[in-house]
């Protein structure tokens, strides 16, 4: 049975169990299968009525909801091609990926998010609201699905744009058929294949590859899936979902973390020394260097500090984290184990239905490292170690862009443009961008990120580090937050101390204020947009390298 009849077949059986929740507020919203159910099959009478033929495209400009799930999966039911857009993205950048599939109609979650589109795009294709759509009145009886072949496209999901115009990448039927299969087979060892529902909390934007695969596996596993529906209150959230696991980025992990160390910090005495003292011997555990006290530290630890931290942070019932969109700093997953709460990496791209690998719940899962390819995906490295990628899960191809789709897809690989490494047990750990590769003058290759990473894990008050220096003759950065030139400089001579000397940061320029989505210096999913940034900072970067370098 095809992905979205099986998903169909499931609402249908499920009847008044609970599959999608909104939290808005104090207040849990429920909708049950039957009740979701009933919301696609208005979402689709109105589709009806607009005339789309099959392939058409339809953008989806909304926040997360259930009407965003009844309309994403009305569209698929009809046959029409979705193309998900991030609701927070500028409308410049909006309207660039939309004249690229150039839609045949906008689905808005707001009146708003149309008009905005409108006036950015005059020549706009027609939009209209959840509103427009989700009125009182009576139910369209249920209309079959029409036939989907495995190679017909259901959605185009634009890439993030990080050096460049974002990409449209087509995904088939197959492709995420494949993908549900493998998410699924892995949530089963993960729940021990028990009985019940998964009850799953989710605060990532429906569009993003990674997190519309989760929704997915969701409906398709009968799951309870909760939806945060305010940025600002997503650890209460988190408590009053009760998640058995669910999706994150590393930035949310990172607070998290940071989060319980401010906490103990202030209230200090006898809980501090033990977590402080704990928080050591556990890092020499993983090093493999403990001490005589570390086991006395550890279980003074677990009985009277880490369940209040479980407690307080996510709740009860927790079986996993899982992390994706980008490498997880070894600290930050080894806190969480600590606490232990395993913490399972991923790593993807749009392009390969959101995943290539996945943490075995089964199996050694390793900090640093986002295990072994799933099953029946194959991976290697090639030249530069760039990873490269084959099997059911790679797109057919970017949307109307003949030279981008062969300049990645060569030979039946899918050329990733991530450098890895790979260990004996097949778990993959990954390197950084070779497209953010800074090549100095003196012709060293230098990847940006896990130095990045070192001078944040030194300078918690830093929001982000940016290395700059190709073609120059050292690397310097650009630090963003209320950090003093003082902390900055004494961060640096740390990292610097266990670098070579063609890595080192020779200088820094701070920029109190953080790179924003809305500023245009982060994509929609917050990762770094370094061209735009350095030529946003141009004057302030060369003015590092007009001074003399630093002894």
């Amino acid at each position: 049975m095809q992905f979205l009849e099986q998903i169909f077949a499931n609402l249908a059986q499920n009847g008044d169990a609970v599959v999608v929740q909104e939290m808005r507020g104090d207040q849990t919203i429920p909708w049950t299968a039957q009740q979701l159910l009933s919301q696609v099959r208005i979402a689709r009478a109105y589709l009806r009525r607009l005339r789309l033929k099959k392939g058409d495209r339809c953008a989806l400009l909304a926040n997360n909801s259930v009407q965003w799930v009844a309309m994403d999966l009305a569209i698929m039911a009809e046959g029409l091609i979705a193309v998900p857009l991030y609701a927070r993205q500028a409308p410049g950048e909006l309207v660039a990926m939309m004249k690229d599939c150039w839609p045949s109609v906008i689905a808005c979650g707001e009146q708003s998010l149309g008009e905005a589109i409108v006036q950015e795009w005059p020549e706009a294709p027609p939009f209209f609201t959840f509103e427009n759509v989700f009125v009182a009145g009576r139910e369209p009886a249920e209309t079959p699905l029409p036939a989907m072949a495995e190679g017909d496209v259901v959605a185009i999901i634009y890439t993030s744009g990080t050096s460049g115009e974002a990409k449209g990448v087509m995904l088939n039927a197959a492709n995420v058929g494949h993908m549900l299969g493998c998410t699924s087979g892995r949530l089963d060892q993960l729940m021990k294949r028990r009985g019940g529902q998964d009850a799953v909390f989710h605060y990532l934007p429906l569009c993003f590859a990674g997190s519309w695969i989760m929704l997915l596996t969701c409906l398709l596993r009968r799951s309870r899936l909760s939806l945060n529906t305010d940025l600002g209150k997503i650890a209460g959230d988190m408590r009053a979902a009760a998640p058995d696991y669910f999706l994150n980025v590393p930035a949310l992990l990172e607070r998290m973390r940071k989060a319980v160390d401010e906490q103990l910090w202030k209230t200090g005495g006898v809980a501090l020394k033990i977590y402080r003292k704990a928080k050591g011997a556990w890092a020499r555990k993983h090093y493999g260097t403990s001490c005589a006290t570390d086991r006395i530290w550890l279980v003074l630890a677990n009985r009277m500090v880490f369940p209040t931290i479980r407690k307080k942070m996510i709740g009860p019932g927790l079986r996993a984290l899982i992390s994706g969109s980008a490498p997880l700093n070894v600290d930050t997953q080894l806190f969480f184990m600590m606490l232990g709460i395993p913490v399972l990496q991923v790593y993807g791209l749009t392009e390969t239905t959101a995943i290539c690998t996945m943490d075995d719940p089964d199996g050694k899962v390793i900090p640093g490292r986002t295990g072994p390819a799933i099953p029946g995906i194959e991976m290697k490295l090639a030249e530069n170690e760039e990873i490269i990628v084959r099997g059911a899960n790679i797109f057919p191809g970017y949307w109307q862009r003949k030279e981008a789709t062969e300049k990645v897809l060569r030979d039946g690989w899918f050329y990733t443009g991530d450098q890895g490494e790979v260990d004996a047990s097949g778990n993959w750990k990954i390197v950084g961008r070779i497209k953010n590769l800074i090549i100095l003058g003196s012709g060293h290759n230098i990847a940006p990120e896990p130095i990045e990473d070192q001078v944040l894990q030194q300078l918690p008050e830093a929001n982000q580090v940016v290395l700059v220096g190709n073609g120059k003759g050292y690397l310097t950065a650009l630090i963003t937050g209320k950090v003093s030139g003082e902390k900055a400089q004494q961060a640096l001579g740390l990292v610097n101390a266990d670098l070579p000397h063609y890595k080192q940061i020779r200088a820094f320029h701070l920029v109190e204020e953080p790179f924003t989505i809305e500023s245009g210096l982060l994509t929609a999913n917050g990762k770094l947009k370094r061209d735009s940034i350095a030529q946003c900072y141009r004057e302030e970067i060369a003015a590092m390298y007009a001074a003399a370098a630093p002894a």
